[in-house]
């Protein structure tokens, strides 16, 4: 219990760090989910981060109108609508995972003695195991 608390307030500061300026939480982290191939339709979207349809296709919206992802026809399924990130999404998801990568690196260097950055690599390497699919 504890675990899955300390990693929900590491991952929260982690999008706040990354949203500071102009993007929402959702909208970061909808972008850095089409930058890693995770989804690429609204349906997806709202599975993966665990939202109704309706809250996605207003988030989707939003970043279109902010020119960071654009919608188009599915070449598989013309009834479906797939999306991607524009230049400017692209630039946007770097500078948000620059500043997250900034940010961890910092905080770790400034509060981490030798030993708990070993115990961090080490920790993560279980995480990423316990993550993979069997």
């Amino acid at each position: 219990m504890e675990l899955r608390v300390a990693m929900k307030r590491v991952i929260r500061r982690l999008r706040e760090v990354s949203t500071e300026g102009e993007l929402s939480a959702a909208q970061a982290s909808v972008l850095a989910r089409i930058g890693k191939g995770e989804a690429a339709n609204a349906a997806r979207l709202a599975e993966v981060e665990g939202v109704r349809p309706q809250s996605m296709a207003t988030t989707i919206a939003s970043l279109e109108d902010l020119g960071l992802i654009e919608r188009m026809s599915d070449p598989d399924d013309g009834r479906r609508r797939i999306v991607a990130l524009t230049d400017a999404g692209r630039d946007a998801e770097a500078g948000n995972r620059v500043a997250r990568h900034g940010w961890l690196s910092e905080v770790i260097e400034e509060r981490c003695t030798d030993d708990e950055c070993r115990t961090l690599r080490d920790a993560a390497a279980l995480l990423e195991r316990l993550a993979s699919r069997p």
